[in-house]
């Protein structure tokens, strides 16, 4: 299962504000920021939108 299409449209990087990019390959899913250059895990279809817990790419 993943992200549901309506939840997707709504969040934003929760450092800046900015748009997420969904990735799902390859796995694990997770939503990444450009412009802060961080990655949020998804465990079990639920986003992890903590700053802190976020990893740089």
């Amino acid at each position: 299962m993943s992200l549901a299409p309506d939840l997707l449209e709504i969040l934003v990087c929760p450092k800046c504000k900015g748009p997420l990019e969904h990735r799902t390959n390859p796995p694990p899913e997770a939503l990444a920021c450009q412009a802060c250059r961080l990655v949020y895990a998804v465990e079990d279809d639920i986003p992890i939108m903590l700053i802190d817990e976020a990893k740089s790419f």
